[in-house]
């Protein structure tokens, strides 16, 4: 059972990566317009962190999908 939580969370390091070069480099232009609190890019980086790549990613998925100026908005945490 370690060995697959091991994988899971090793997974997950290219997309922490890929987030984390959004965050440096994408979103100081593109400026703040997510409409949830944490924004969706701090909201997939702490679930990948907490559940590694396959609920973490569902996750993160998930929310995106709601970012939209049809969806929700307001404070809405990691469970």
């Amino acid at each position: 059972m370690r060995i697959l939580n091991f994988i899971n969370h090793l997974l997950a390091w290219p997309l922490l990566l890929l987030i984390r070069v959004y965050q440096l480099l994408l979103s100081p232009w593109i400026g703040n317009r997510c409409r949830f609190t944490p924004t969706c890019s701090v909201y997939a980086r702490e679930a990948l962190q907490k559940y590694g790549f396959f609920k973490g990613g569902y996750l993160a998925v998930r929310r995106l999908l709601r970012c939209h100026p049809f969806g929700g908005s307001g404070y809405d945490p990691v469970p």
